[in-house]
Order: structure tokens, then sequence, then C-alpha cells
């Protein structure tokens, strides 16, 4: 397909899309038109973050890399990553270039797990909302290096995308009331703070087994899996700091 008339399909695939699901899988097919496996929403933590799975908004990436990923706290020793959120402007690479730059300071164990995930080619697109949040919309695969115009396009693609998916989260954040009680928001909020159940009892005079039971509930009403989509879910829509 030439580029004018990719372009304009993927758009109108994107400009229909009526929530955020459609607007991943949209960028799903923009992916899978350029080659690449995945792609990523990220957003810029608030201060040092160690984990990737917090600041993952959306993504495709296999859940099971993601877990390897933080286990080894790769987020901090990744070279590149510290500076992405850093420029307006896009970076793309492949790990052959990392390794040429990083020479033997590259962390060879983060290049395996890229590796054997079929991450070998990757462009990074930075994004920011209105209220002056930074995102990152990251395409990653096992695919040649791309060419100019292929970065230009995606670029476009990209913005597109981001637009439609922020005023749908915009809406969605004015339209759904806070759904979580005094005591869950309570619970969350310390759970954001590193505290464990046990600590969190303490602090609020509870049982470590009350506290799992307004974090159960939490969990479900925001539709997450674990305590750390929680959290980084709650920070989202707002309803902590």
């Amino acid at each position: 397909m030439e580029e004018p008339e990719r372009q304009s399909a993927l758009s109108e695939v994107i400009a229909a899309a009526g929530c955020q699901a459609d607007v991943v899988a949209a960028l799903e097919r923009a992916a899978r038109a350029f080659e690449f496996s995945y792609v990523s929403l990220l957003v810029k933590p608030t201060g040092i973050e160690h984990l990737l799975s917090r600041i993952l908004v959306r993504s495709t990436l296999p859940a099971d890399f993601v877990q390897e990923f933080d286990r080894n706290r790769f987020l901090v020793e990744f070279p590149i990553l510290p500076t992405l959120f850093e420029s307006m402007l896009p970076r793309a690479w492949t790990l052959d270039s990392l390794q040429s730059d990083f020479g033997k300071e590259h962390p060879t164990p983060v290049m395996h797990l890229l590796r054997r995930f079929g991450i070998t080619t990757t462009i990074v697109m930075p994004l920011h909302s209105l209220d002056g949040e930074r995102f990152l919309m990251c395409f990653d695969g096992d695919r040649p290096p791309l060419q100019q115009a292929e970065i230009n396009e995606l670029g476009m693609i990209s913005l597109h995308a981001f637009d439609v998916f922020e005023k749908i989260r915009r809406t969605g954040r004015l339209a759904v009331p806070n759904p979580l009680s005094g005591r869950e928001l309570e619970v969350v909020r310390w759970t954001a703070q590193g505290k464990t159940s046990v600590e969190i009892g303490h602090i609020l005079s509870l049982s470590d087994h009350t506290v799992n039971a307004h974090m159960t509930n939490a969990i479900k009403k925001l539709d997450c899996v674990n305590r750390t989509q929680l959290v980084a879910k709650a920070i989202r829509l707002g309803l902590i700091p």
C-alpha cells in the first residue's frame, strides 16, 4: 500500500474509535502496517520509577515480558530510557546501534530479553496532553531500521491516535464519578506510597485482612488485575495525586 493510501486508511480507523480499546486496536493495525509487533503508550513518572508496569497506560507487550523486565529493574538500567521524556523529537534505534553507542556499558541482560521477545527495532514518539502530562508512543518489533519517511508517517499517525485517545480519556474523567469509597481511597493512597498491608493496617488502625479486603474491592471496581495496575490507574484517573 502506498504511503498516502496507508495513512488515510489508518486515520479513518483512528477517527472512528469510540473508546480507548478502539484506539489501541487501531494502533495495533498501524504497528502491523509498519512491521512492528507491539505498541505502547507510556506516561512520564512524577519521580524516580523502577517499574515499567507503573508507567504503561496501554500496551500490547506480552505480560511475561513486562514481568521479567520489572523483576530485574531494567527500567532504571536501560541507558536510553531516561532521555526519552526530555525531547520533543521522535527517537528511533536498533539494538545493534545501541550496542555500538553504549558498548560494554550497555546492560547485556536487557539486550538478551529484548531479542528473546523480538524487539530489535524501536521508535518512540514524544507526546503531551493539554494538562501538561508527558507521554511516549512506542512501537517495537523485529524489522529493519526505519526510513525518515516512515518516521514522519508514524509521527502523524501517533499524534492523531493520541489526540483521539486523550479526548476519550478526558471525557471519561468528567463523566465517571469516583467509584471508590473513602477507606478504599486511603488504602490505595498508602499503597502508592509503598506501604504494605500490615503497615497500612497500623496507620489506619485496621487489620491487614481488612486492608486486603478494601484493596480487593478497589481492584475489582477499577477493573485491574493487581495492586501495581490499580495504583497506576488511580493516578491516571486523578483519584489519587
